[in-house]
């Protein structure tokens, strides 16, 4: 805790670097975990791509402060004047409503994500920012946090503005956060860790894995969302699974993979 009379501004500034820093350390301790699992199963798979992934770390350090200044402001405000929806007591909100918050917070974010992420391949927004998460190709462990800074800030913004709205418990936040971290760091690393009775199921059919989203960076123009294929499937820009993901892992022929 701070000294009750710490200056609001230097106060703010120093919750956000604490919460920067522990983005950052999230994001070195997920990326770094999956990077040494693929070097397990997938030996080579990342071999020679030792300036890349040293430009994915750079960009996803700068990422992190973006992620870390918002969502730090909002948790000093919170601690200090109980801005947000937030709560640390379990009985201020019915039980039923802690699992049905994470979803709707999930289908915000990738609602947001969905419709940014097709924002930023227009061809002026690409240039300047979503250019740089498209130069990891293929992408990695350590592409998960890679952006341009405007494209971070679009991404960033999504949940500090989500607990002035709805009501959630700082558990089931956390469980959002890591929901998020994993999914987005996993669904780059280049390879299916999940069993083909999930991927191909009709539950898998609705959400998306390594090789849904790698189709995206083979391809560009298709396969946006971030969580959920709902979108994507309302909007025609599902073009199925990669190929070469599918074919690795050994779950189905490529020729079985759709093309559209």
């Amino acid at each position: 805790m701070l000294p009750a009379d710490t200056p609001v501004p230097l106060a703010m500034l120093i919750v956000s670097l604490a919460v920067t820093a522990i983005v950052a350390l999230r994001y070195a301790l997920t990326s770094g975990l999956f990077a040494w699992v693929t070097g397990r199963v997938r030996p080579g798979l990342y071999a020679g791509r030792g300036r890349q992934i040293a430009r994915e770390v750079r960009w996803s350090l700068l990422s992190a402060a973006i992620y870390g200044t918002p969502a730090g402001i909002v948790l000093w405000g919170w601690r200090q004047f109980g801005w947000t929806e937030l709560t640390a007591d379990w009985s201020a909100l019915p039980l039923w409503w802690h699992p049905l918050s994470v979803l709707i917070y999930l289908f915000v974010q990738d609602t947001c994500f969905y419709w940014s992420h097709r924002w930023m391949h227009r061809p002026k927004w690409f240039r300047i920012a979503h250019a740089v998460h498209h130069e990891s190709r293929p992408p990695t462990a350590w592409t998960a946090m890679s952006f341009h800074p405007v494209e971070a800030v679009t991404g960033a913004v999504v949940i500090p503005v989500l607990v002035f709205i709805v009501p959630i418990h700082v558990a089931m936040l956390g469980l959002v956060l890591t929901i998020a971290t994993v999914m987005g760091v996993t669904n780059h690393m280049g390879w299916e860790m999940f069993p083909r009775w999930l991927v191909h199921s009709r539950l898998g059919d609705w959400l998306i894995t390594a090789s849904h989203h790698e189709r995206h960076h083979e391809e560009y123009r298709c396969n946006y969302g971030l969580y959920f294929r709902v979108w994507d499937r309302l909007c025609g820009t599902d073009r199925g699974l990669s190929r070469r993901i599918v074919a690795e892992a050994g779950h189905a022929p490529a020729a079985a993979v759709p093309a559209e």
